[in-house]
């Protein structure tokens, strides 16, 4: 059976809001043109395959202000699920299934023991 491990909720939380900040980074980042910059269109098919891309209108300012605060949040939680007080009660050789199991925590409610 695998070990279940008792995530401080703020390190529960702090992964959750990890969780949501990259999907939301993602999904932005889906919508916007494909490059920052306003460039032309392309079209190579010299390679091993085709390449294409419509012109790019490029990022407005906000929009480059909004992919900034997410990459600036996501850094600051990543670093503070990664060095959390928590990581250093695990055993070294743990720490990996722990980390593993933390990012999937959210999948399951948390257990409370009688």
């Amino acid at each position: 059976m695998a070990t279940t491990y008792d995530f401080p909720s703020d390190l529960r939380a702090g992964q959750e809001e990890l969780h949501q900040v990259r999907a939301e980074l993602s999904a932005l980042l889906k919508r916007l043109p494909w490059s920052v910059e306003p460039l032309d269109g392309f079209s190579d098919d010299a390679g091993w395959r085709k390449l294409e891309r419509p012109a790019s209108p490029g990022w407005t300012a906000d929009e480059q202000a909004e992919v900034e605060k997410l990459r600036q949040r996501e850094h600051e939680l990543a670093v503070f699920v990664t060095c959390h007080r928590f990581w250093a009660e695990v055993a070294v050789p743990d720490r990996v299934a722990a980390r593993m199991s933390l990012k999937h925590a959210h999948e399951a409610p948390p257990e409370h023991g009688a």
